[in-house]
């Protein structure tokens, strides 16, 4: 194991508990120091943030094909486009990236889509959510995303009432957001469903309220016990388990340090930093001041979000206002940020399933290569940063400095040479995308 230097893990924090650094934002953590960046992490509110669109309750009204369906949609498609613009700018100018890093995390593990939650509205207010209560206790979260209207339109919790329970709640509960695999049965699904009925959705409102004569007040018997339970005392049930411990901290771990799991003495540290009180922001710190965490061989790929906002706010270029020539034969001003992380296979609120999107080398292909460059072009062409040196060897550096690479290997270097001397701009491309930036060390 080849522990970094505190200036490296310094840089490794604000990647992995953050979105990336902004210019000057590396070079006065490392005047900080480790452990002094990891507190003003830690500590720093949910900033205000630029002000999120207004999005109306959305009904089809209307046969298929009447100009109201086509006005829905076009509401709908609208208003989605609105909110996902929203994020990737409140994401680049977050002064509080923690809580941002964890809205995107917590989006990834209480995946829920716009493929079927055809309400942009409801996945604010799940967005929302997720930022108000992400640095929390994990009981508090689970509560809320249990009963939220974007979750129960998505799982069809708002079908599930007595007599008739829908199983897709409870299970994928369970099984993805709180205990994993193999740690609950079949009847457990059951009897799960049963606690979650009564739950409803008035669009209207875009809120989520009981309905008493839908709820099974009745006795359910889950994982072991028995009680009248209902959708808060099960999620405290599941909450408290050990399993869940594990698999939360696990599941952080994944996204924020390595897909390699952490070794079982580790594992022990992060779960008893996490507490009975289920405390997330201890469970940060045990996981930033682990060892794994300090070791250079430690490595994560980075998801296409955080790669394109990560290069967006070190090169000063805002999401909305980066924009490419549209493809094909189409006209108009330009293909936005969103467009092109769709190439990539991610963009915000359309996780491709409820298992959130991959990890890992997954993101690392050809094609991706190539859809990386024409994103990286588009937003260098948009960076605020000044202007790069004109020498060869002089521009190596300024992106190195600019990117926040601690250094190029030969391979990437060679690369970068061979477009060097030029427009220092398409060196700050290229440079995005070596290895030394895409994977985060």
């Amino acid at each position: 194991m080849t522990v970094l230097a505190d200036a490296v893990a310094t840089r490794r924090l604000l990647d992995r508990l953050g979105l990336g650094p902004r210019p000057g934002e590396l070079a006065a953590a490392v005047g900080q120091g480790f452990a002094a960046t990891l507190d003003r992490l830690l500590a720093a509110p949910v900033d205000p943030g630029p002000p999120a669109p207004t999005l109306a309750p959305i009904t089809d009204r209307g046969t298929p094909g009447s100009p109201e369906r086509a006005a829905a949609q076009q509401q709908r498609g609208q208003g989605q486009d609105a909110l996902t613009r929203w994020w990737l700018d409140r994401m680049w100018a977050t002064t509080s990236p923690l809580p941002e890093r964890l809205t995107w995390f917590w989006h990834g593990h209480f995946a829920t889509s716009a493929q079927k939650v055809n309400q942009p509205a409801f996945l604010l207010t799940q967005n929302e959510t997720l930022r108000r209560l992400g640095t929390g206790d994990f009981r508090t979260l689970a509560q809320a995303m249990v009963v939220d209207p974007a979750m129960l339109v998505w799982l069809d919790g708002r079908t599930n009432r007595v007599g008739a329970p829908n199983e897709n709640l409870a299970r994928e509960f369970m099984e993805l957001f709180a205990l994993g695999v193999g740690h609950y049965t079949e009847p457990d699904v059951r009897e799960a469903a049963r606690a979650l009925t009564g739950w409803t959705v008035d669009t209207d409102a875009g809120t989520a309220r009981l309905v008493p004569r839908r709820q099974d007040t009745g006795p359910k018997t889950i994982l072991g016990r028995t009680a009248a339970f209902d959708a808060p005392s099960f999620v405290d049930l599941v909450v408290a388990r050990p399993e869940s411990a594990a698999f939360v901290a696990g599941r952080m771990w994944s996204r924020l340090v390595s897909t390699t799991p952490p070794p079982p003495q580790v594992l022990g540290t992060l779960t008893d930093a996490y507490g009975p009180g289920r405390d997330l922001r201890a469970l940060l710190r045990a996981i930033a001041t682990s060892a794994p965490f300090h070791d250079a061989g430690t490595t994560l790929v980075k998801q296409p979000v955080e790669w394109a906002v990560g290069l967006m706010r070190a090169v000063g270029a805002q999401p909305s206002a980066v924009t490419t020539p549209p493809r094909g034969r189409r006209r108009g001003q330009g293909d936005p940020v969103h467009q092109h992380l769709e190439a990539l296979g991610q963009v915000p609120f359309r996780p491709p399933s409820v298992g959130g999107w991959p990890a890992g080398t997954a993101w690392l292909t050809p094609s991706a290569q190539l859809d990386r460059m024409a994103l990286a072009q588009a937003v260098v062409a948009r960076a605020t940063v000044p202007p790069g040196p004109t020498g060869a060897n002089a521009q190596l550096d300024w992106a190195r400095q600019t990117l926040g690479v601690d250094a190029f290997g030969p391979r990437s270097t060679d690369a970068l040479r061979d477009v060097a001397g030029g427009d220092p701009r398409t060196v700050l491309a290229v440079a995005a995308l070596t290895p030394e930036y895409v994977i985060s060390a």
